[in-house]
């Protein structure tokens, strides 16, 4: 991926590893479009980084990605990296669920349907330009589920499996089609920040980027924190990477 020139929509961008990664390819000199339901997380990123813009979305509301879509090509008609970040994450005790299913239908609208509908509306402009990305962050857990988390692990699953098809879909045009597979990173996502067991966001971050600098051809974008779930299968460990995860979580309250 290029990682300098570019104009970038980052989703969920107001915080966490959104904001990381937008402060870092802002400090590039790359133009960089943040995006979120919250305006006083976008306004207190843009505030700290002069010339960073920002355009509130409610990645849940099909309707609200038409208008924001149209917004962004008026606005920026040159952008050419889209990443899909915004996500939420919720206990689910799946015993005792609710009739309406609430939580499971809003992580599914926030996680999963938001950034195909975000991406099939922005891929025409996308196409238009000379080079183009989308980098799509999906998790650790799409490859070892956290069971307390499930719906949250199933959507990201799916971002993978849809990252690799729609890769293979533009193999042979000018967009790149990029998967950031995140470990447990200390960011407000369950109350991360707080957790010791979660890797530095600011750590994350360098590594990412140093992967983005000097592996330019990567497809999938793993730091060694994630190594362990993403390739649990490929290592022939999954039984037992599966059941420390969540022997380690088996005292979590949700």
């Amino acid at each position: 991926m290029n990682i300098t020139g570019n104009t970038i929509l980052i989703t969920g961008g107001g915080s966490g590893i959104g904001r990381g990664l937008a402060e870092a390819f802002h400090a590039l000199g790359n133009q960089v479009i943040i995006s979120g339901r919250r305006k006083q997380a976008l306004d207190e990123t843009t505030k700290k980084n002069a010339g960073m813009k920002s355009l509130t979305l409610d990645i849940e509301d099909p309707a609200n990605i038409r208008a924001f879509v149209d917004e962004v090509a008026a606005q920026y008609p040159a952008l050419n990296v889209l990443i899909n970040n915004a996500g939420i994450m919720r206990f689910e005790n799946l015993q005792k669920q609710q009739d309406d299913l609430a939580d499971a239908e809003s992580i599914v609208a926030t996680n999963l349907l938001g950034p195909i509908r975000l991406t099939a509306d922005l891929l025409p402009l996308l196409r238009k330009q000379p080079y183009s990305a989308i980098m799509n962050v999906s998790s650790g857990l799409a490859f070892v589920p956290m069971a307390p988390t499930p719906t949250y692990c199933a959507t990201k699953a799916a971002v993978h499996s849809y990252t690799q098809s729609l890769r293979y879909q533009l193999r042979e045009s000018t967009t790149e089609v990029l998967e950031l597979i995140p470990p447990y990173v200390a960011t407000d996502l369950l109350n991360g920040a707080a957790d010791p067991r979660a890797m530095p966001l600011a750590k994350f971050i360098e590594q990412v980027m140093d992967i983005l600098k000097n592996q330019p051809k990567a497809v999938e974008i793993c730091v060694e924190n994630v190594k362990a779930l993403r390739f649990a299968a490929e290592s022939g460990h999954y039984d037992v990477v599966f059941r420390g995860l969540n022997e380690a979580m088996a005292n979590v309250s949700h």
